[in-house]
C-alpha cells in the first residue's frame, strides 16, 4: 500500500528533525530544526492534530528566537590575547588538532613572539588565532573556529568591529598564505583580497 501525501509530509518532517540533530553547526541545527518544525505544523493541520500544531509552532518560535540571537549585531564575541606557551592554549590546539589540520595543514604550533588570541563566544572558547609579527604586518598562520560556531560570524566580527585587537597592537595589515581551499574561501569572505601569492587585509586606523 502506498503512502498518502499527508503521511509523506509527516515522514519528511521527521527526517528533518532527525537530520538537525546530526548537525555540528549550531546555526545549521537551528535552521534545519526550524524547517522541520514548520513542516510538522503543516502535517498537524492536515491531520488535524492540535497538540502537534501547538508543540511544533512553539519549537519553530524558539528556533527563530535563537537564530535572531545568533546573528544579532551585539553578539558577545571576543578575542583574548594569550601567551604562545600557555597550557590552556596548547591543550585547546591539541584537542582540535585533526580539525585544524584539515584547514591549516602547514600549521605546527605557536612560536615565541607570535600574537595569539583565544576567540570567544558568550565568554566560552570558540577558536584560536596565531600570527607572526613582521613590522606593522601580522602574518597569519592560524585562524581556527570550532565547527559548532563557524556560522556564527566570528570572523566577520574579528576583522571588522573586533579588529581593534590588531590595531591596538600596532598592526595596519594582515597577510595570509591560504593553505587550503576552505581557508581561502573563508578569508575572502571576511574581506581579504588577493595580493600576489598572498591574501591581504588592510586594517582601518
Amino acid at each position: 500500500m502506498g503512502l498518502s501525501p499527508v503521511e509523506l509530509i509527516g515522514y519528511l518532517a521527521s527526517a528533518l528533525v532527525v537530520a538537525s540533530l546530526a548537525m555540528t553547526s549550531v546555526v545549521r541545527l537551528r535552521i534545519v530544526s526550524l524547517v522541520g518544525s514548520v513542516v510538522f505544523v503543516g502535517y498537524g493541520l492536515l491531520l488535524p492534530s492540535v497538540p502537534i500544531v501547538i508543540t511544533n509552532a512553539a519549537v519553530a518560535g524558539l528556533n527563530v528566537w535563537f537564530l535572531r540571537k545568533e546573528f544579532a549585531p551585539n553578539r558577545d564575541l571576543g578575542a583574548v590575547p594569550i601567551e604562545p606557551d600557555a597550557p590552556f592554549l596548547l591543550d585547546f590546539l591539541r584537542s582540535h588538532a585533526a580539525d585544524i589540520a584539515g584547514i591549516h595543514p602547514d600549521f605546527d604550533a605557536p612560536r615565541p613572539g607570535d600574537l595569539v588570541l583565544i576567540l570567544t563566544r558568550d565568554g566560552l572558547p570558540a577558536g584560536a588565532l596565531v600570527g607572526t609579527p613582521d613590522g606593522n604586518t601580522l602574518r597569519l598562520r592560524l585562524d581556527y573556529v570550532m565547527q559548532a560556531y563557524r556560522d556564527s560570524r566570528i570572523g566577520t566580527w574579528l576583522y571588522g568591529r573586533g579588529a581593534r585587537v590588531f590595531t591596538s597592537a600596532g598592526f595596519t595589515r594582515i597577510v595570509a598564505q591560504a593553505d587550503s581551499e576552505m581557508s581561502r574561501t573563508y578569508l575572502e569572505r571576511v574581506g581579504f583580497v588577493r595580493s600576489g601569492d598572498e591574501l591581504s587585509l588592510a586594517l582601518a586606523g
